[in-house]
């Protein structure tokens, strides 16, 4: 199976496809929640900067247990904006992540597509 990059077209599908160990080998972070915000995946390359346990966080809400930080128009309100639209979305922005640890600059990358059964919070951190 080929490598899925962080900036891979259509990542949705792929990441849909991948079992837990696939989603621990990725280079960057990966938060699967569902159409209520409940987190379904948590991998082990976000849980290293968060010191978050995947067994912890899976359960949780996504954006008012995990992600305090991203509770705001420029996230949480696009993946709701997106699922009322019945839209897909695809979006990266720069970001500065603030809860839970000093502040850390990412590329953030949220994906979702009406109908699918997990909506995606794809983190890359620079080197």
């Amino acid at each position: 199976m080929t490598p899925i990059r962080f900036d891979q077209p259509n990542i949705l599908h792929s990441l849909a496809r991948l079992d837990a160990a696939a989603r621990d080998a990725l280079d960057f972070g990966l938060i699967g929640f569902d159409a209520d915000g409940i987190v379904r995946q948590y991998n082990r390359f976000e849980s290293s900067f968060t010191a978050l346990a995947p067994d912890w966080v899976i359960g949780q809400h996504v954006f008012s247990a995990i992600a305090q930080c991203m509770n705001n128009y420029l996230v949480a309100q696009r993946f709701e904006n997106a699922a009322l639209g019945q839209q897909t979305l695809d979006d990266t922005i720069d970001y500065v992540l603030t809860w839970r640890m000093r502040p850390t600059k990412v590329r953030l990358r949220m994906v979702s597509e009406p109908g699918d059964a997990l909506r995606y919070v794809l983190l890359s951190r620079p080197a």
